[in-house]
């Protein structure tokens, strides 16, 4: 009798540590989106310069009522005028490639403040003039709030050389921190023997 209490109680137990648990993650992970969101939509309002987009934002739906089953499916919602519309589908590849990144860097700013090194791969691709501008600039800030983090790092991997120099005025334009001293450029140079070799060169940065 007294051992089946004892399990009864200890049940019951762990299914009010459970249900906690459960509670506590439902609200963390509204919580979190919440910032994402906040960050998404400043980053959004200062790279984006059309005129259609006004917001973009992480949703999410849940996929089972089960608690052991529970996942999420995410979206990316735009708002155009007072309406909300998945972006899949529905906008351009240079729209597409700007609020991946922006997403991304709002994942990076919220989750990853100890995780100094962020990388950037091609990120101008299908990107006009002006949204390239907007990016610079939202990169260059994010390097002057950031730059008082000891293990910061920001690497981005670029064919475009106008982006590079957009990179350079707008941080040019913040103060607080060292301006980068060099960056490397990759080509792919014929050897002695007839095949290429890539090879990497150290360039200052005021030679840009």
């Amino acid at each position: 009798m007294i051992e089946t209490e004892t399990s009864d109680l200890a049940v019951s137990d762990l299914d009010l540590y459970y249900s906690a648990l459960d509670k506590a993650l439902l609200r963390y992970h509204g919580i979190k989106i919440q910032e994402i969101n906040k960050i998404i939509k400043e980053l959004w309002t200062l790279t984006y310069r059309g005129e259609d987009i006004a917001n973009i934002r992480l949703t999410s739906d849940q996929e089972s009522n089960s608690r052991s089953t529970r996942s999420y499916n995410y979206r990316v919602v735009m708002t155009k005028g007072t309406t909300e519309l998945d972006m899949r589908g529905r906008c351009s590849a240079g729209q597409r490639v700007l609020a991946s990144i922006v997403i991304r860097l709002a994942l990076a700013e919220t989750f990853c403040l100890n995780c100094g090194v962020m990388a950037l791969d091609e990120p101008t691709t299908n990107l006009d003039f002006a949204n390239k501008r907007g990016l610079a600039i939202a990169l260059a800030q994010i390097i002057a709030h950031r730059a008082a983090q000891d293990n910061f790092q920001l690497v981005i991997i670029t064919h475009d050389e106008e982006f590079v120099s957009m990179m350079k005025n707008e941080l040019s334009t913040h103060t607080g921190f060292d301006m980068p001293e060099r960056y490397f450029q990759v080509s792919r140079e014929e050897g002695n023997d007839g095949s290429y070799y890539s090879k990497i060169h150290s360039i200052d940065w005021d030679d840009l």
